[in-house]
C-alpha cells in the first residue's frame, strides 16, 4: 500500500522556521521524483519545490528561492522541506507528491500556520 505521510507542520511567528518531512512507504522511493506543494484556504495549490530522483536536479518557485531547502534521503524513504524566514503568506496546507511516468501520488498534508 502506497503512503505519503506529511509531518512536521504547525504554528510558527513570522520569521521562523519549520522541517517538513514526508515518509514514503509502498513504493521504489528512489525511482521518483518528489515535490511539495501548498494550498492556501481559497487558493489554488502551488508548487514549492521539486527534487530529481537522485537528488541531483532541484528546482523552487520564485517566491520560495533562498527561503526554502527541499531534499531527500533515498536510504530512509523520506523527503524534507527546510523552512526558514516564515511569512503569514507561507499558511498553508503542505503535501507531498511522488511522480515517475505517468504516476502520481499524494500525501494528506500538513498544515503550516505563520502568525503572531
Amino acid at each position: 500500500q502506497v503512503q505519503l505521510v506529511e509531518s512536521g507542520g504547525g504554528l510558527v511567528q513570522p520569521g521562523g522556521s519549520l522541517r517538513l518531512s514526508c515518509a514514503a512507504s509502498g513504493f521504489t522511493f528512489s525511482m521518483y521524483a518528489m515535490s511539495w506543494y501548498r494550498q492556501a484556504l481559497g487558493k489554488e495549490r502551488e508548487l514549492v519545490a521539486s527534487i530529481s530522483s537522485s537528488g541531483g536536479g532541484i528546482n523552487y518557485a520564485d517566491s520560495m528561492k533562498g527561503r526554502f531547502t527541499i531534499s531527500r534521503d533515498n536510504a530512509n524513504n523520506t523527503l524534507y522541506l527546510q523552512m526558514n524566514s516564515l511569512k503569514p503568506k507561507d499558511t498553508a496546507v503542505y503535501y507531498c507528491e511522488a511522480v515517475r511516468r505517468s504516476t502520481a501520488y499524494w500525501g494528506q498534508g500538513t498544515q503550516v500556520t505563520v502568525s503572531s
